[in-house]
């Protein structure tokens, strides 16, 4: 029988030699800067090792409240009720309203597309497209893309009359690819992304301004948001250089190519 400070010794170095993990939940928006900002930092500590999990800015809120995770994400500000959580800003981004490439309708007015969702316009030939059903696409409740999409243009969730309800920009760009007919809002990163690959989707503009990276920059986009990392308290030690190193300018180019605009 192995002596009690032997076995303690023992699961000492081990853990040490394990390293530090850390867990960071929420946000899909935020989910892929996240997991490169985690690998740029893995790289100059090598004994930190990061997990990055999805589930929405309601996941990111939950587990920090709830302490199961060491980092939340939420792509939006906190809200009144949040402010007991410490929030983080570590780049801007905006929400672009996304249809095919082959679509010939190049903008739609805000009450357009306030009326599409409200199933009020159920075909593209009454905004100047095709003789075709408009395939409504929106997002499931706690997603904060949506709260931001309803916010925006002044809609209630219940009110929402959607050809399909799904989860995250990357289902939300699937569902629109499966159908040459459909709307989605995503955000601009997403989209920018998936444009640079020679997806078959486009961006509209909203007020006649083109929904792009640059815009959300320059503060003339009129749908734009705060990506936050959030904690419990105060970060301390390893959690609190990792967000430092997040809003650092050594990782400006890095959340550019992300197709997110730096906190300046």
């Amino acid at each position: 029988m192995k002596p009690i400070g032997l076995v303690v010794a023992t699961l000492f170095c081990l853990q040490s030699l394990a390293g530090e993990k850390i867990l960071i939940t929420g946000s899909s928006t935020v989910a892929p800067l996240a997991k490169e900002l985690a690998r740029k930092f893995e790289e100059a500590n090598k004994n930190i090792r990061f997990d990055v999990q999805t589930g929405g800015s309601s996941r990111g809120i939950m587990d920090v409240r709830r302490g199961t995770n060491d980092i939340g994400m939420i792509s939006r500000s906190l809200k009144a009720n949040e402010k007991n959580l410490i929030s983080h800003l570590i780049a801007r981004d905006g929400i672009a309203m996304i249809v095919a490439k082959s679509n010939p309708v190049a903008e739609l007015s805000e009450e357009q597309i306030k009326n599409i969702y409200l199933g009020k316009i159920k075909n593209w030939r009454d905004v100047g497209g095709k003789d075709a059903k408009i395939d409504v696409i929106s997002k499931a409740a706690g997603r904060s893309t949506l709260e931001l999409f309803l916010k925006h243009f002044s809609l209630k969730y219940r009110d929402i009359k959607a050809s399909s309800i799904i989860g995250d920009n990357e289902q939300a760009v699937k569902a629109l690819l499966r159908s040459k007919n459909a709307i989605a809002y995503v955000s601009i990163g997403t989209a920018e992304y998936h444009m640079s690959k020679n997806a078959d989707l486009k961006t509209l503009p909203l007020r006649g301004i083109e929904a792009s990276s640059e815009n959300v920059k320059n503060n003339s986009y009129p749908l734009s948001r705060e990506l936050n990392f959030i904690t419990q308290k105060k970060p301390e030690g390893s959690l609190k250089n990792f967000i430092k190193f997040s809003q650092s300018k050594a990782v400006f180019s890095l959340i550019e190519r992300q197709h997110f605009v730096p906190i300046q």
